[in-house]
């Protein structure tokens, strides 16, 4: 298995294909402070390039999945607009270009998981506001617990959410209920996020809602993993597409991974009357 990167906010651990990524600083109730946005995407690219890895699921430690991000360590980046309030910088373009990187960098904490090859399952619970909603909408799959509490908290506090969930919320959640949650930065119950389609189950407790995250992986690591990326990848890049561009964008596909060991896995598992063994080859 790759290496995971140390870190003091973020564990993992990989068995039977699956790796558990948890969201490990319970004290603060997973606030994401500095340390989170440079360590959980390289937790994530880690464990996305072990080709042992079948299945990702994010959760968290702790009465909070998040709060979001830690307003403690970057209230004086967002009160002044500033990198480093203290600094002299050489221009105010300067000074904007470089926090156009840094949202850019922050962007990219997120887009660590759909980028990775493997679906993502997050089991929330408790609190998931402001920055925890860019986390979950960039995964595959949500499951909540009961006491799951949601919150585009960013209006709250006079911001744009910037980091991915403007972008991802209308591919789930219908345009007039997203205007709603968004304009009004209300706290909404899990009931109501699996009401508007966020989440697709909801789990009597936190204990419940890892089982279930941990049984789907299980399901889908059973599965062929070039036939279930192939389905990641198919469904991430044609939803936007016509469907005669789909069709093509699937066929494409097909042609070069169809002829692969595991369908041939797949039919003599079928004709032996056997569980497939598949290696992902």
């Amino acid at each position: 298995m790759t290496d995971l990167p140390a870190s003091d906010v973020i564990s993992a651990e990989v068995a039977d294909h699956i790796a558990t990524i948890w969201l490990d600083r319970p004290d603060q109730r997973n606030a994401m402070g500095p340390a989170f946005w440079t360590d959980f995407p390289a937790t994530v690219e880690a464990v996305s390039a072990d080709p042992d890895v079948r299945v990702i699921v994010v959760a968290a430690r702790g009465p909070a999945f998040t709060v979001g991000i830690d307003l403690k360590a970057f209230g004086p980046i967002l009160t002044s607009g500033s990198l480093d309030p203290e600094a002299d910088t050489p221009s105010p373009v300067a000074e904007r270009r470089a926090t156009y990187q840094m949202i850019k960098r922050l962007q990219d904490t997120f887009t660590s998981m759909a980028r990775a090859p493997q679906p993502v399952i997050c089991a929330i619970h408790g609190w998931c506001i402001g920055g925890g909603m860019n986390l979950i909408t960039a995964a595959d799959i949500r499951y909540a617990s009961a006491d799951a509490m949601f919150s585009f908290r960013e209006t709250k506090i006079a911001i744009v959410a910037d980091v991915g969930a403007m972008q991802r919320m209308p591919r789930i959640v219908e345009p007039g209920r997203l205007a709603e949650i968004v304009y009004t930065g209300k706290d909404f119950a899990a009931d109501e996020a699996r009401e508007v389609g966020l989440v697709s189950s909801i789990l009597p407790d936190q204990e419940a809602t890892m089982a279930h995250a941990s049984a789907t992986a299980a399901a889908i690591a059973a599965n062929s993993p070039l036939a279930v990326q192939g389905a990641k990848r198919i469904l991430r890049n044609t939803d936007r597409m016509v469907i005669e561009d789909q069709l093509d964008y699937v066929a494409l596909w097909n042609s070069a991974f169809v002829t692969s060991s595991d369908l041939t896995e797949a039919m003599m598992a079928f004709l032996e009357k056997r569980p497939p063994e598949f290696t992902g080859h």
